[in-house]
């Protein structure tokens, strides 16, 4: 189910991102897909917990593949495309190995990770993506808010979603101890 639920969060991100307008935070710009992206993150390191970094490499090239299968479908130009599949790659790899080398809890290996992968996918995105260097959407005074607007919003689900982890990983340690 891991990694069902991960691949479906970047098929909805994909969905989400063609079909819904930008949020505006005053000047911070974030595309509605960017929730999920964020959610992507925690769930390539349960899949990751689950079945390995080996094998999290080859779910990690099936989402790529679906993600810019899907995002072509909806009707993103070929640089968008290509921008978001670079991004993904980039910062799914960061995370991947960051989790790997991470010798901390479980909760706090998914936030440093993620918050690491979300940086690395906002500032490639929107570089190669959306600015006058790809498809040319944001002009470059904007490009710096787009980019922190989606690091914000990918560490707050980031944090959320380790503070979630931590719960549930203290649920399950104090539900193993108690006598049958």
């Amino acid at each position: 189910m891991r990694i069902v639920f991960y691949l479906l969060a970047i098929v909805t991100a994909n969905v989400v991102t063609a079909h819904f307008a930008p949020l505006q935070f005053g000047m911070f710009i974030v595309p509605m897909g960017t929730l999920f992206v964020g959610a992507t993150f925690i769930l390539r390191d349960l899949v990751q917990n689950k079945y390995g970094r080996k094998k999290t490499y080859f779910f990690i090239l099936t989402a790529l593949v679906l993600s810019a299968a899907v995002s072509y479908s909806l009707g993103d130009t070929l640089m968008i495309v290509a921008a978001s599949a670079l991004s993904f790659a980039i910062a799914e790899t960061a995370d991947t190995e960051i989790y790997t080398r991470l010798k901390l809890p479980m909760a706090w290996r998914v936030f440093y990770s993620g918050t690491i992968g979300g940086f690395f996918d906002s500032v490639v995105f929107v570089v190669i993506g959306l600015s006058p260097l790809g498809a040319n959407f944001l002009p470059w005074e904007a490009v710096p808010a787009a980019i922190m607007g989606q690091i914000i919003v990918k560490t707050v689900i980031q944090m959320i979603g380790a503070l979630i982890l931590a719960q549930g990983l203290a649920y399950k340690e104090r539900t193993a101890k108690l006598p049958v």
